[in-house]
């Protein structure tokens, strides 16, 4: 637009041609008796062709209302879509990351339901699969991903889930965004959840992660995984088959001892409990190592006279349980044996009395 135009109203009738401009916004129109009158440059229109003019026409009311939406206040319940990027600490470059069980009630351990989280303690994004074991295969429970140094929600259960949770899995991969990163190779680790731990309240510790007690398993810490819920078939045979004191150091503790005078012996059977590792073995192979432990603990006990030792076997299918209580009643008929206490070690544990 330029002086000597001819211009209509947009607003109203009328027109003219374009006399002069006062500022940037306000344009003066000539009419045809010789008055100037000022309109705002929006508010005309330059008349010539027609496609031109259309065009123009258009542009102009994108004009306002781009104007419009300026001058209008957003509204209070519009969605936010910046997203901040998560800060980075330091250290927090090597992978580290938990499941952790929290206890909705922690003074009402005995009736209370729990919570499991995800704590992705690192500077990298997390991409996990959360599984329980279901027979020979596995059932997923949750998969989600995690932002750095945060912790996610997975799910809430109660102890009558504990059955189906003994043996769970965690996949991961880590990552970042919009930046470069060394590569953290993707972590599997499998971890056997003692179900009698839930009734205890020492169970439950203080953490960094959360405000109220919690029980933490590691998964990865500073780039290492925990040691995974598979075993060695060489190195369980090696257990199995070695006599002497010198195959001592290469197991677990069978006994723990009791805290105090009168209370039960404990021996977990479970056989991450018992040996390092079982990947290989038959299943044949590792009762057979199971029902082993069990007849040398009763060995060891058998000249103390009233000593209850609590075996934990676990659930499962009951092939571990149905052996035991079978050699109790053909091998060591001399015994009283009974369900341990529901309250301390949940269904899955069977006490003995040496007489």
């Amino acid at each position: 637009m330029k002086i000597g135009d001819k211009v209509r109203f947009l607003s109203e009738k009328g027109g003219g041609r374009v006399a002069g401009f006062q500022g940037k916004n306000i344009v003066l129109v000539e009419d045809e008796d010789g008055f100037e009158v000022p309109m705002t440059i929006n508010e005309v229109v330059v008349i010539g062709e027609e496609d031109y003019d259309t065009r123009h026409v258009v542009e102009v009311k994108q004009q306002k209302q781009a104007q419009k939406a300026k001058s209008e206040p957003e509204p209070a319940d519009k969605p936010i879509t910046f997203k901040r990027q998560p800060e980075e600490r330091r250290g927090g470059d090597q992978l580290s990351a938990y499941l952790a069980f929290v206890p909705m009630d922690v003074k009402e351990l005995s009736q209370t339901r729990f919570e499991a989280f995800f704590v992705n303690d690192s500077n990298y994004y997390i991409r996990f699969a959360y599984l329980s074991a279901e027979g020979a295969g596995w059932h997923l429970r949750a998969t989600d991903e995690v932002e750095p140094n945060t912790k996610v929600f997975i799910e809430e259960f109660g102890r009558e889930d504990l059955g189906g949770m003994e043996r769970v899995a965690v996949q991961m991969v880590a990552y970042k965004r919009e930046k470069a990163f060394l590569l953290k190779p993707a972590v599997d680790v499998q971890l056997r959840v003692d179900g009698v731990k839930f009734y205890k309240l020492h169970t439950f510790q203080d953490s960094p992660f959360f405000e109220q007690p919690a029980l933490v398993y590691t998964l990865v810490e500073k780039d290492k995984p925990s040691r995974p819920l598979v075993i060695d078939a060489q190195q369980l045979k090696a257990g199995m088959y070695q006599k002497g004191e010198a195959e001592a150091p290469q197991q677990r503790p069978l006994v723990t001892p009791a805290r105090k005078e009168g209370d039960p012996v404990v021996v977990d059977l479970h056989a991450a409990e018992l040996l390092e590792t079982t990947a290989g073995l038959s299943a044949s192979d590792i009762l057979n190592h199971q029902l082993d432990v069990f007849r040398r603990t009763l060995k060891d006990y058998e000249k103390k006279r009233g000593t209850r030792i609590v075996f934990i076997h676990g659930k499962g299918e009951g092939v571990l349980r149905k052996a035991l209580l079978n050699e109790l009643q053909y091998r060591y008929k001399q015994y009283s044996w009974q369900d341990a206490s529901f309250q301390e070690y949940g269904y899955g544990a069977t006490q003995v009395t040496i007489k």
